[in-house]
């Protein structure tokens, strides 16, 4: 399959969907099996699975320690990792290596236990993000969070 088939198809394919399993340390996933889809994993002839979505929500992770080792280890194209939900896990700030997938436009944090709404400003270089969830997290107390532009993201044009 070239590149450009990849990027054409991969987007289309079911996540690679770790929900739900109690994962405590990212480098579990190598040995964890993926939750089934209603439709079947696609992977190369490595092995490594075409999907562009990573999900590790509800599990008990409070850091993000050798997460590009390991995504490039279950993804083919980590590179193109466009889509992560990390949703009620046990995070406490936004590991810097999210801002070393420039093709994520989806995150989700929610339900986790962000501090600082500082944090969000680490994601600021990400090109392509266009949706950020962090309800659920006890920044949501700090004085300016629902306040439109409190926190600067690029700007994008309407789609």
């Amino acid at each position: 399959m070239s590149r450009q088939d990849y990027m054409n198809t991969s987007v289309r394919e079911p996540p690679l969907d770790y929900s739900f399993r109690s994962i405590q340390i990212i480098q579990d996933l190598v040995s964890e099996e993926p939750r089934p889809g209603l439709r079947p994993l696609r992977h190369s002839k490595s092995g490594k699975s075409l999907t562009q979505s990573l999900w590790l929500n509800n599990n008990v992770l409070n850091d993000l320690k050798d997460f590009s080792q390991v995504v490039s280890q279950l993804l083919e194209y980590p590179q193109n990792l466009a889509w992560i939900d990390l949703s009620f896990n046990d995070l406490t700030s936004i590991d810097p290596v999210l801002t070393t997938f420039f093709n994520l436009s989806v995150i989700y944090l929610h339900g986790n236990s962000i501090h600082r709404l500082g944090e969000v400003n680490k994601l600021a270089v990400l090109p392509r993000l266009r949706s950020l969830t962090l309800h659920g997290n006890p920044m949501e107390e700090e004085k300016g969070y629902r306040v439109p532009g409190s926190v600067e993201m690029p700007h994008r044009p309407p789609s």
